[in-house]
């Protein structure tokens, strides 16, 4: 029941900050919304309910840490994109694929952090998960050079118990 009231809370701060409004009808609805999507998702974001807060404190502030180093390939990518868009002669590097890529994460929140992940890194985006397989689309070798495991073992170090190592992800 914590679980579902935590998740409750967050998704209603969420919606309270981004509706800007805050007469009852869009507070009920807020609300409405938020038990509505709290009922049918809840065990989505909290998988192992064996944690405790002190546990999911550390999970949080691994996840803040992930999300900055996130920010910077955003940035990183952002700039190949924008060489192979105004470089003369960049485009001889443009070389779209699809690249199979084969995790070892478990859980359906540590897949679906890493396929928007995926997603949100401009010039790549996850095309289609079958079980422990995603198929991405890259638009050259270097974005697809890119599918090194790093970004999968840093989202594993999140969510490891302590003392535990991270899987080892392969890309075919």
């Amino acid at each position: 029941m914590m679980y579902r009231a935590v998740t409750f809370s967050l998704l209603l701060a969420i919606w309270l900050v981004f509706s800007g409004i805050y007469d009852a009808f869009h507070i009920g609805l807020g609300i409405l919304s938020c038990l509505f999507v709290t009922w049918i998702s809840s065990d989505l974001l909290f998988d192992d309910r064996s944690l405790g807060f002190r546990a999911r404190l550390g999970q949080a502030w691994r996840l803040g840490g992930y999300l900055a180093w996130l920010g910077w390939q955003l940035v990183l990518s952002n700039l190949h994109l924008l060489k192979l868009t105004l470089k003369p002669g960049a485009m001889a590097e443009v070389e779209p694929r699809i690249t199979l890529y084969r995790t070892a994460l478990k859980s359906d929140f540590e897949k679906f952090l890493l396929a928007n992940s995926i997603t949100l890194t401009p010039g790549t985006i996850t095309i289609k998960i079958l079980g422990d397989d995603f198929y991405i689309h890259s638009i050259s070798k270097f974005a697809a050079d890119g599918l090194d495991g790093q970004m999968e073992r840093r989202i594993a170090a999140i969510f490891a118990p302590a003392g535990s190592g991270s899987p080892s992800p392969s890309a075919d």
